[in-house]
């Protein structure tokens, strides 16, 4: 049985200026999956992301036109509530971006911030959700040490942590072991495996061996056009498109 789609994007094209970064894109990210977004630096995949959680917004001199639909709402229609809309996406970025207090304030806050003050209902929570990174048998006697003492792998994982607290239907990585260390980065990798039957995960990864082992879906970008989407195991084997075969055999692609 075909997927359902979570995150639908028509015609959507992205201008910074004059730079038209994302060009007439359409492309359909399945429920409880994992989509990795892949293409070579400069292509758009990042701007995609942002996109997705209106983060563009965010952006200087950015034009943008076509639709972004998540559960069927037109995200950028002005009736859109963002911070309800943000509150449905966990994000990882590139390097952990913990915050400046103790392990247990950094989970607790999204809570608090939405108006939990239930000391003990909060523990719970904490505890619930450092266990779903598998990080609670590290931390749980150093609850109240700053964050920043924490290993680098530690930090991405309690950020994860994070935002899974907000209780999101989506979880967002803009290349999330990027600065992490081989076992971390399985760490992470794993986690994601075992997340992907509650929430729906896409990730922008410039590791093709990454993509192959988490992906479920797959959307290749080049120079912001989308040259090819689909299942990863058809993308990867039998690929459609002389670029994506290209890029996947690390061949220098010569026209957009």
């Amino acid at each position: 049985m075909e997927a359902k789609s979570h995150i639908k994007v028509r015609n959507l094209n992205v201008y910074y200026g004059s730079a038209h970064i994302l060009k007439d894109i359409t492309i359909d990210i399945p429920e409880k999956k994992i989509t990795a977004i892949i293409g070579p630096s400069g292509c758009g995949k990042t701007t995609l992301l942002k996109c997705f959680n209106r983060l563009i917004d965010l952006q200087d001199n950015v034009m943008l036109t076509g639709q972004v639909f998540v559960d069927d709402t037109d995200i950028f229609d002005n009736s859109t509530e963002v911070i309800q809309l943000r509150k449905k996406m966990g994000l990882l970025f590139q390097k952990p971006q913990i915050l400046p207090m103790s392990i247990y304030d950094n989970v607790a806050y999204g809570p608090r911030i939405h108006g939990l003050k239930n000391n003990k209902k909060l523990s719970e929570i904490v505890q619930h959700y450092l266990q779903e990174v598998s990080l609670w048998e590290e931390v749980k006697d150093r609850l109240h040490d700053s964050a920043a003492r924490l290993s680098v792998g530690q930090q991405q994982r309690l950020c994860l942590a994070r935002g899974l607290a907000n209780e999101p239907e989506i979880v967002l990585g803009d290349e999330p072991t990027y600065a992490l260390d081989p076992i971390s980065a399985e760490k992470i990798e794993k986690k994601f495996l075992e997340l992907r039957k509650n929430y729906t995960i896409v990730l922008v990864t410039h590791i093709l061996r990454q993509a192959k082992r988490l992906a479920d879906y797959v959307v290749f970008l080049y120079l912001g056009n989308l040259i090819e989407q689909g299942p990863a195991e058809e993308v990867f084997s039998n690929p459609r498109d002389s670029k994506t075969q290209s890029y996947l055999s690390g061949q220098f692609i010569t026209s957009a």
